[in-house]
């Protein structure tokens, strides 16, 4: 049975020329240079579509191409091979990928990708940060180096269940009565699909009585979030010493609770700025709304965690409504 990622309704182009159809990649799905072999003859398609934090992507450029990037600092790409052929150079190593082969790409790892002509790819763009949000949401114990996957390709039958998963997303995305919350709830159950089914650098750890004394204090955190929490506030409501307070967060968070309610809070400002529904006017206001004061840091805080300025993600959002 084939797979149905994506229908007509996420049709952007088709029978075009696939330097058209790169250009519309570059904007949306990741900064490459293409090289073809030929042009002549070549029909392109893409089809295209947002689901919470994802980027949804299926194309094919027509013509035996290649893909060079230098890497994408702030996003993963999961490649999924539909038909076709591709070919994977890293490192002096060459991996060859045909159609129902998986392959997850890290962030700022060189890309070089050899295309057939009739290569077809679904592609899923996972931002860094919604990894980074999964390993707090389950208390799975991440390394100080960002999470990284094993460059290692899967056969589609060993992830069936996030085929499934995925085909399920993708109708939803293109659903005309789904909400931009459900969206979102989408994305973060297929990136913690990912870590469960995928190899990586994450210890998938069961949670200790110690981590639910610290998931009263995360939703604590997450119902006050907009407010200027203290050190003196945590520790009166979790009844421990500070010591033990910033311990409790290092084995759970590993990081301390100042950094863990920042990064909360910028977690909610960007959860606002990308809400169709939301009505923040600029950005000023929400950064103001969420206790950052300090506009210029905020920015830089915020476009080193998502790789965007908050007033570019604005822009994106209103120019997608």
């Amino acid at each position: 049975m084939p797979l149905r990622f994506l229908n007509e309704k996420s049709l952007v182009f088709t029978g075009a020329n696939p330097h058209a159809v790169s250009e519309y990649v570059n904007l949306h799905v990741g900064s490459h240079n293409l090289r073809l072999s030929h042009n002549r003859g070549a029909a392109a398609s893409l089809s295209h579509r947002k689901a919470g934090s994802l980027d949804l992507c299926r194309l094919r450029y027509g013509a035996e191409a290649r893909v060079v990037s230098e890497g994408l600092p702030y996003f993963y790409h999961v490649q999924f091979i539909l038909n076709g052929h591709c070919r994977y150079d890293m490192h002096r190593e060459s991996m060859p990928l045909s159609a129902g082969h998986v392959l997850l790409i890290n962030p700022e790892e060189p890309i070089d990708l050899t295309y057939s002509a009739d290569c077809e790819k679904f592609i899923v763009k996972v931002p860094s940060s919604l990894f980074d949000q999964a390993c707090t949401e389950h208390r799975w114990f991440k390394p100080n180096e960002r999470v990284k996957f094993n460059q290692t390709p899967y056969k589609f039958e060993e992830l069936q269940s996030l085929l499934a998963l995925l085909q399920l997303v993708c109708q939803e995305a293109e659903s005309t009565i789904v909400t931009p919350q459900m969206l979102q709830h989408y994305s973060r159950v297929v990136t913690s699909k990912l870590m469960t089914m995928l190899k990586h650098n994450v210890c998938l750890t069961m949670p200790t009585p110690q981590s639910f004394c610290f998931d009263r204090l995360a939703q604590y955190v997450e119902d006050n979030i907009k407010r200027d929490i203290t050190m003196e506030e945590l520790v009166k409501h979790s009844h421990l010493s500070l010591r033990s307070l910033y311990l409790l967060f290092e084995k759970n968070a590993n990081t301390t609770p100042k950094h863990f309610i920042r990064k909360k809070k910028l977690e909610a400002v960007y959860a606002t700025l990308m809400d169709p529904s939301s009505n923040a006017a600029n950005v000023t206001a929400v950064a103001l709304d969420y206790g950052f004061t300090h506009l210029g840091r905020f920015s830089e805080l915020y476009r080193s965690t998502f790789g965007v300025l908050p007033s570019e993600a604005l822009k994106a959002r209103c120019n997608t409504v």
